[in-house]
């Protein structure tokens, strides 16, 4: 029996979201919350519980967005809600050191490849800080990355960026000087011929090549078998630093993130990583790290200056501690067991609709692309059939379930998701699959 349309109104999310027009910037403050590839009204979401969102409507959905990968335990999780607000009745921010930010360090530093960390507020921050911090060290100014992969909105990154700007097919980058990325090299993603030239060509200029991990941007791409040890020994052998974006999988892909997947059985590190999401605990917080010789060229130590006001905020700092600690290897059991359900489901529901598709995961992270496979670089993520997705995401959310309102984004699991949140995403898959399947397909 194929999952009922539950959903009868949106009438206060769009009454919402006109008001939010007339006084920010397309009604949303990050352009993927407006459904502009999708289509339809954007929902106001009022509260979260598990792995649940209920909108200001009245309607509920299962969550596998999980706000974009923080909410590893799922919403509001009682022991990190308990926590948070011990830590709030301390005081929200002192511009001093404090006992939770060194804690959650130390968390840090034991669960991965790196020697010292600094907390900064967002992702973009802990990127841009990274870039500097390499360039600083090495005394060099190029930087490499791949297209397709999105390390935040700085301005020298926002070259071939993915997410966000595949999304909206943005031409160039408006705002952004030609001075800025003109010391920036972009590569096809899982190409080592390009990165032997390029590095062969500019090697003695490089001062970092920055890549996600896995690229999580452009829908999930992971590396190659040996890719990421490859780029490390390129590095290396140039004189350039490594610097591994984990903002996405850091703590979600695995207990070490993507490095405990491949670095960690490998035996090699990124000279430099970046962490966000998961390790706030919901809570606008991020991190660089690396090695300590590296890293001790940070102020006050080194002459390479990085600051923020909030940066170690002490009840964010608290929220990710929180997280980390309840993020025991059964919780990553439960994701990989919940995931493989999910998707299996997925691809026998859209192979029977006869529907293209491939679905591809590092870790516990996976994404579904419209299209034949496999995906394994920003060329082949963008023949994705984005009207079958976006009829496909629609038909979903429909029938209580809540994805990506973007076809090039991963899809995320909780711990809190059950066999009641489960069991409401395999209902509601044929009916989507059909829907998908009735859109026209554009001539390729």
């Amino acid at each position: 029996m194929s999952a009922a349309q539950q959903h009868v109104t949106t009438d206060a999310s769009a009454e919402m979201f006109r008001r939010a027009h007339r006084v920010t910037p397309g009604g949303v403050n990050s352009p993927v919350r407006a459904f502009n590839a999708v289509g339809g009204t954007p929902r106001f979401i009022r509260s979260a519980q598990g792995a649940w969102l209920h909108d200001v409507d009245g309607n509920s959905y299962v969550d596998l967005i999980c706000s974009w990968g923080p909410m590893l335990l799922g919403h509001a999780h009682p022991e990190v809600l308990e926590a948070v607000q011990a830590a709030v009745a301390r005081g929200t921010s002192y511009g001093t050191p404090t006992e939770p930010e060194v804690e959650l360090a130390e968390e840090i530093v034991e669960r991965t490849s790196v020697e010292k960390v600094r907390f900064v507020s967002s992702g973009t921050e802990a990127t841009m800080s990274a870039i500097r911090l390499a360039r600083g060290f090495t005394g060099r100014d190029v930087v490499v990355k791949f297209a397709g992969c999105y390390h935040g909105h700085v301005d020298a990154l926002l070259a071939s960026a993915g997410s966000g700007l595949a999304t909206f097919a943005v031409p160039g980058t408006p705002g952004v000087p030609a001075s800025s990325t003109e010391l920036t090299l972009v590569l096809p993603y899982n190409d080592r011929a390009a990165v032997e030239a390029v590095f062969a060509e500019h090697g003695d200029r490089i001062a970092c090549l920055v890549t996600e991990a896995a690229a999580g941007n452009m829908g999930v791409v992971p590396p190659e078998p040996g890719f990421n040890e490859f780029l490390a020994a390129t590095c290396a052998r140039h004189g350039a630093l490594f610097v591994s974006d984990e903002v996405m999988t850091g703590f979600r892909v695995s207990r070490q993130g993507q490095w405990g997947l491949d670095g960690a059985v490998e035996g090699w590190r990124p000279d430099l990583v970046t962490f966000g999401k998961v390790m706030g605990g919901g809570f606008p917080a991020a991190a660089f790290g690396g090695r300590a010789d590296v890293m001790g060229h940070l102020s006050p130590e080194g002459p390479v200056y990085q600051a923020g006001t909030l940066s170690g905020n002490p009840v964010a700092t608290t929220a990710g501690l929180a997280t980390l600690r309840l993020a025991t290897p059964d919780v990553y059991d439960h994701l990989t067991r919940a995931g493989e359900t999910i998707k299996a489901a997925a691809a026998d529901a859209l192979g029977a609709a006869g529907v293209a598709h491939t679905i591809q995961s590092t870790g516990t992270m996976f994404s579904v692309f419209f299209t034949e496979g496999p995906v394994r670089d920003f060329d082949d993520a963008s023949r994705t059939d984005t009207a079958a997705y976006g009829a496909f995401f629609h038909a979903m959310l429909e029938r209580g379930v809540y994805l990506p309102p973007s076809a090039y984004e991963a899809w995320f699991l909780s711990a809190a998701h059950d066999d009641r949140a489960v069991q409401t995403v395999l209902d509601a898959l044929p009916e989507a699959a059909r829907a998908a399947a009735a859109t026209e397909r554009p001539v390729r």
